[in-house]
């Protein structure tokens, strides 16, 4: 089950005192082991669950997705009280099943199809809200600087001619959000690899 958690001789579930670990499972709703054990995984890779819990308290956007949902289920497990037993995950394969006609079925699938559907799925969020903020951010600076052309030339110096003022139009927030790259998101950092193949020979061992 984990790190902190063991069984007696009578096999009911001991978890260590010192361990802050939830050990909570997933109910299954008709064959849905493949993501239940894929949600499990996930969930003990600490630094994608970290990283799925600040998403949750730093969205601005209150659109449900995929990611939201996997987010709540892990908040869930994480702040309650309980450290053993199960949970249901209603909420998380209801959406699952409503986007993807795939899983949309009573039928046993295949757990890496999932898991490369689930995070690509969030990337492909991650990535949908960056390009949204970045397209925000480009209107407000695009028409700050229209705001910075009428007023250039706005001041009187008291003899009847207008002097030059400077106006500051961008801070240092807006120049990181217009220059950030929106081709990756920390779903890559943390999974993206490249795959190699090499051929090796029977005989003399030469790759």
């Amino acid at each position: 089950m984990g790190h902190g958690v063991s069984s007696d001789t009578t096999g009911h579930t001991i978890v260590e005192q010192n361990s802050n670990e939830h050990y909570l499972g997933l109910v299954n709703f008709g064959n849905t082991c493949y993501c239940n054990s894929v949600l499990q995984a996930l969930y003990f890779c600490k630094p994608f669950r970290e990283r799925v819990l600040n998403y949750r308290s730093t969205q601005k956007s209150k659109k449900e997705n995929l990611l939201t949902c996997l987010a709540d289920l892990f908040h869930m497990i994480i702040s309650g009280k309980r450290r053993t037993g199960a949970l249901q995950p209603k909420k998380f394969i209801n959406k699952l099943r409503k986007e993807n006609s795939t899983f949309d079925n009573d039928m046993q699938q295949d757990a890496h199809e999932f898991l490369n559907h689930l995070l690509n799925t969030c990337a492909d969020i991650l990535l949908a809200e960056r390009k949204e903020e970045k397209e925000k951010h480009d209107k407000q600076r695009n028409k700050a600087n229209v705001v910075a052309v009428t007023n250039n030339y706005g001041q009187s110096n008291g003899d009847g001619q207008y002097i030059r003022t400077s106006v500051s139009i961008n801070g240092n927030n807006d120049m990181a959000i217009a220059n950030t790259p929106i081709e990756d998101t920390w779903i890559h950092e943390l999974f993206q690899g490249t795959l190699v193949s090499t051929t090796k020979c029977l005989n003399c061992e030469t790759v």
